[in-house]
């Protein structure tokens, strides 16, 4: 049993559904759980719609032209087929009922019951082609498996409801070989049936929590790229395939704020030993990258992130003594009232710096704690990450800046630059 992903690009138009169908078509004896995402930059116009509906204003134009773009996908790549046009229809139905409807003024919960359908419209075309030449396919909501709470736009999972939703719904599916079951990523259902999302990453999430309940033998994520890189290819020269690297490694690097897979992603396929593998639907040729248990690969190549329009913050009481747990107490209080994250954190008797993404939350933070502290900030930084760093990437990376703040450990460099 393998588990793969398809992100929004590679379905984002016929071609690409198309190409979905030729990746599988090298895994013909295996069985799968495929986990495909909303098309293209879909989930962009249906937050566009969410802002819409919240604010009154017209979504008829928004939704119409996601209804044209979903059937003129599917009469391309499933030409004739009466019941997938039909699901398509009654899933827009679904939608026009919603907005038809005053705004619950809970945007987050409008959210999830609007942004949740680009991902079931993706996944009704991808089947419906996948049938049409050939390749056999079992369509599964995937809120029938995957049970959460009620954080909206960020739900947390009931691991053991899943458990028993996937005995009792998903299990079934594979009893024929090969099993080809398709399904949704980042959509949930709460256990009195309300629709919600998993947040960022979700897509990948999900097919790790399929992965989980399934017991399978890997997780392939498909994307646009030969695999994970040590920095950023389109902002560096001469990156590095980072071809095996261990889940701890994954989840550093992504704490310190790299696009690689997000750390909840990799907590269950960590627990059950799961490998994690990064391929190209591009170049099938390509080799990809490879996480799992395995650490002794994670220090042969320096990685390095770049965060762009940081505020480096400074707080000093104003009566100029020293920054001690009481203050510290405090002052992570607000951080997490604003719903701030500190991406960096550094203090001395007298200061506590910070280093935060440069937003409006962060500078209404800033007046906050200018009612108690004396507050001062750099706008205009990078925050630098290097893992397994050297002095010539270092050299390389901070060269003619000015350097704010700099911290080392034995295995992280970090600076903040001007």
């Amino acid at each position: 049993m393998k588990v793969f992903k398809f992100g929004g690009a590679s379905v984002k138009d016929a071609a690409g559904v198309r190409n979905v169908a030729t990746v599988l078509s090298h895994f013909a004896d295996d069985d799968l759980l495929i986990v495909v995402s909303a098309m293209g930059k879909t989930t962009n116009a249906l937050e566009e719609v969410v802002w819409a509906f919240s604010e009154g204003r017209p979504t008829k134009p928004l939704v119409e032209a996601l209804r044209s773009t979903h059937e003129t996908v599917l009469a391309e790549v499933a030409p004739g087929d009466d019941a997938a046009k039909a699901s398509l229809d009654a899933s827009f139905r679904e939608l026009q009922r919603t907005l038809a409807q005053r705004s619950s003024g809970r945007v987050d919960e409008d959210y999830d019951q609007v942004v949740s359908l680009g991902e079931v419209w993706s996944t009704l075309v991808v089947s419906a082609h996948l049938k049409h030449v050939g390749i056999g396919n079992s369509w599964l909501d995937a809120r029938t498996v995957v049970r959460t709470d009620g954080s909206f736009r960020a739900a947390k999972v009931e691991w053991q409801a899943c458990e028993n939703l996937a005995i009792r719904y998903l299990q079934p599916l594979f009893t024929t070989r090969p099993g080809r079951v398709l399904t949704q990523g980042f959509i949930g259902r709460t256990a009195d049936g309300q629709t919600t999302t998993l947040g960022r990453e979700g897509s990948d999430f999900s097919a790790a929590i399929f992965a989980y309940l399934l017991d399978a033998e890997s997780v392939t994520i498909w994307k646009d790229v030969p695999g994970m890189f040590n920095a950023d290819p389109k902002r560096f020269r001469d990156t590095k395939l980072l071809s095996h690297i261990s889940y701890r490694e994954a989840i550093e690097l992504s704490y310190f704020g790299a696009s690689v897979i997000h750390p909840r992603t990799l907590q269950p396929l960590q627990k059950k030993h799961i490998p994690l593998y990064v391929r190209s639907f591009v170049d099938l040729a390509a080799p990809g990258s490879t996480i799992n248990d395995v650490s002794e690969n994670d220090s042969l190549i320096p990685s390095f992130i770049v965060k762009p329009k940081q505020l480096l913050i400074s707080i000093t009481p104003r009566d100029l003594s020293f920054i001690v747990e009481e203050n510290l107490s405090g002052i992570f209080w607000m951080f997490a009232q604003r719903n701030v994250r500190i991406d960096l954190m550094q203090n001395s008797a007298l200061a506590f710096s910070v280093v935060v993404d440069d937003s409006p939350r962060s500078h209404e933070l800033i007046e906050e704690l200018r009612k108690v502290y004396e507050v001062r900030y750099n706008e205009g930084c990078e925050l630098v990450t290097v893992r397994h760093y050297d002095e010539p990437t270092l050299a390389k990376l901070t060269g003619g800046r000015e350097v704010l703040l700099e911290q080392r450990s034995r295995t992280t460099a970090r600076f903040v630059l001007k």
